[in-house]
């Protein structure tokens, strides 16, 4: 099995761990049943280009936290562009001998900065969140509706609670 997570640190605000976020990164796919060859690729951008990518594939002015861009053609798209997926986790065919291209999470430290006080928690434990997030939306997993919300939320939880120790 081959599971690729390409990190790049593309900002200078906040410094970034990207070992760790690998790390997390392959836990949560490898939990979601992701045991195929797949490429994930995790970056970590500036305000100015999330911003962009923002209002290029959601519409929406200004910087935000995540977005997941799903790679695959053949996946059944939901949700909402960019953050369209299969259908869910346990969705995806793993037993190809193909390179599964899951998709591109993008993360921008200086919003998780600014959301982590807010949100009363640490920078790394907000980075965690956003890592977590962006990969079960490269799952299928979406949030548009309360039902969609609190399965999402759920399932954050308990990957966090397995695989990351808040405060660390």
């Amino acid at each position: 099995m081959s599971l690729d997570i390409y990190v790049a640190d593309e900002q200078a605000d906040h410094p970034v761990a990207v070992e760790r976020w690998s790390g997390l990164a392959r836990s949560v796919l490898v939990a979601e049943g992701i045991t195929s060859d797949t490429e994930v690729s995790l970056l970590f951008v500036d305000e100015q280009t999330i911003a962009s990518l923002n209002e290029r594939f959601l519409g929406k002015a200004g910087p935000t936290d995540v977005l997941s861009f799903p790679i695959e053609d053949e996946l059944e798209r939901s949700g909402r562009s960019p953050d369209q997926g299969g259908t869910g986790p346990g969705t995806i065919e793993t037993d190809t001998d193909r390179l599964l291209l899951l998709g591109d999470v993008v993360i921008c430290p200086a919003v998780a900065a600014r959301n982590a006080v807010e949100h009363g928690v640490g920078f790394d434990d907000e980075l965690a969140l956003l890592v977590v997030h962006g990969i079960l939306h490269l799952l299928g997993m979406d949030h548009e509706d309360p039902a969609e919300a609190e399965q999402m939320e759920r399932r954050e939880h308990e990957l966090l609670a397995r695989y990351y120790r808040v405060g660390t």
